[in-house]
């Protein structure tokens, strides 16, 4: 996707407020900078988030690897990218008091609204709470500019009590995140094509019983029930995918899953099935 050749003035501020970016949560909230407003570096990318069932914007490799991380925690509730650190007379004033140049659109050289990357609501027993996270590649944090700019909005949030931290790939697992980008698509029952849901349970069935007994690699499994059911090419890779994504399939995520290997299930569930149908 082109991107836009935009600039920052007031003007463009006040039309970002209207059109409600910043905003909002869940699948409501808006980010302030999309994709198309800005360069990336590295691959940019636009994904329906699981936990907030809208698209999410991210502008850079390391940003969706953590993102995906963050999908799979079970205590994040809510994910809110590119937040804008309003209003702008606050990272004014604390360039000013620090003694730093503020950021700047440079064309108009006029102050640009600072955003960071992440916003996460965490779900606790005593209810929820916000972190902060901003992503940067560890090479970036030799810049002095860079640690200026941080100092800004580590400020801003510090203002707000809110915990703010700093995230590098040295932070993020790189498997964990790959192993959640293969199964991310699949999460849905309607991301599986046509199939009805008693079609799932039926290949579920048969994918599991190979899975559990066989010491097959996952391709092969797949393909096998596809052919033997009657379905699509790919149709019972897609189902075994859907159900890692479910956890309806546990196994070790941290660990590097290949389709051309056998899958390790952490427990065999349909074993539990028949256990939970036979009490009482």
């Amino acid at each position: 996707m082109a991107k836009r050749k935009r600039t920052t003035n007031q003007a463009v501020i006040d039309r970002f407020i209207s059109e409600g970016r910043g905003q909002g949560v869940g699948s409501k909230y808006k980010p302030w900078l999309l994709i198309q407003d800005v360069a990336s570096q590295g691959l940019a990318n636009r994904i329906k988030g699981w936990k907030t069932n809208r698209v999410h914007h991210l502008h850079s490799n390391l940003e969706l690897n953590y993102f995906y991380i963050l999908e799979w925690s079970p205590i994040i509730c809510d994910i809110r990218e590119q937040y804008p650190l309003l209003p702008l007379e606050e990272t004014l004033a604390i360039a000013e008091q620090i003694g730093i140049s503020h950021p700047k659109d440079p064309k108009t050289q006029e102050p640009i609204v600072m955003t960071t990357d992440f916003v996460i609501t965490v779900r606790q027993k005593i209810g929820v709470t916000e972190h902060v996270r901003t992503i940067k590649s560890a090479k970036d944090l030799q810049s002095e500019r860079t640690v200026q700019k941080l100092e800004i909005e580590r400020q801003y949030w510090q203002s707000r009590d809110i915990n703010w931290g700093i995230v590098t790939e040295h932070e993020i697992p790189e498997r964990l995140a790959r192993n959640i980008d293969w199964v991310h698509p699949f999460l849905n029952v309607e991301d599986l094509s046509t199939i009805s849901e008693s079609e799932i349970r039926r290949i579920t069935t048969a994918l599991t019983l190979r899975v559990v007994e066989q010491h097959e690699s996952l391709a092969s499994i797949a393909a096998d029930c596809d052919d033997k059911l009657g379905l699509e090419p790919g149709i019972g890779l897609s189902v075994a995918r859907h159900l890692i994504a479910n956890r309806s399939w546990l196994v070790d995520i941290n660990k590097s899953i290949n389709p051309s290997e056998p899958l390790v299930l952490l427990t065999n569930p349909l074993a539990v099935n028949q256990k939970l149908g036979g009490v009482g």
